[in-house]
């Protein structure tokens, strides 16, 4: 239910997707799709947050084993350029949140972020003066926000290799992050 949910969102936009619809090309009645997500943007929800978990999943696998600060950062981008790239439905319900402010939809997107945020803060945290415990996450911000910009870019250049935006990224941000308290 919720893969064909994500397509008919990603493809239509919240406003315009009908339960209808989703109900029909998944095979089930209206109304049960009503019993499990009690509405619209219950079923919204459980797409964000089932996209979530996932990039969750892949960008947290990435970078164990990482032996330098560098090393889990460039996994990290490696895994959400694949993931933006392969999950290209899940990546829409994440970055059209300007159609859903002010709704609880906004939120799951705003923890999706705070998600990658907290998990790049703490892959760099080792790496930052003890003394300035704001900069790790000052920084994890700066790269979710940058990675998502260079995200939605990507998708007006599709010959854009997942390697080559994480190139990108890494020239751009890694030179200020490998300084430190400067």
């Amino acid at each position: 239910m919720i893969e064909v949910a994500e397509k008919v969102f990603s493809e239509r936009g919240y406003a315009a997707a009908s339960m209808d619809e989703i109900a029909e090309l998944v095979g089930v009645s209206k109304p049960m799709l009503y019993e499990y997500f009690h509405s619209k943007e219950g079923l919204l929800l459980a797409c964000i947050a089932q996209s979530r978990a996932a990039l969750r999943e892949v960008t947290e696998r990435a970078t164990v084993g990482a032996e330098t600060a560098e090393e889990a950062l460039r996994r990290g981008l490696l895994a959400f350029f694949v993931f933006i790239r392969e999950r290209r439905q899940a990546w829409s319900l994440l970055r059209h949140e300007m159609a859903l402010i002010g709704t609880p939809a906004a939120d799951e997107i705003e923890r999706t972020r705070r998600q990658q945020t907290d998990l790049i803060a703490a892959l760099m945290s080792g790496h930052f003066d003890s003394e300035d415990g704001m900069r790790a996450e000052a920084s994890a911000e700066l790269v979710v926000g940058a990675c998502e910009r260079l995200a939605i870019w990507c998708e007006r250049f599709p010959a854009v290799t997942p390697e080559t935006a994480t190139g990108y990224a890494m020239d751009m941000l890694w030179s200020g992050l490998s300084r430190p308290g400067r």
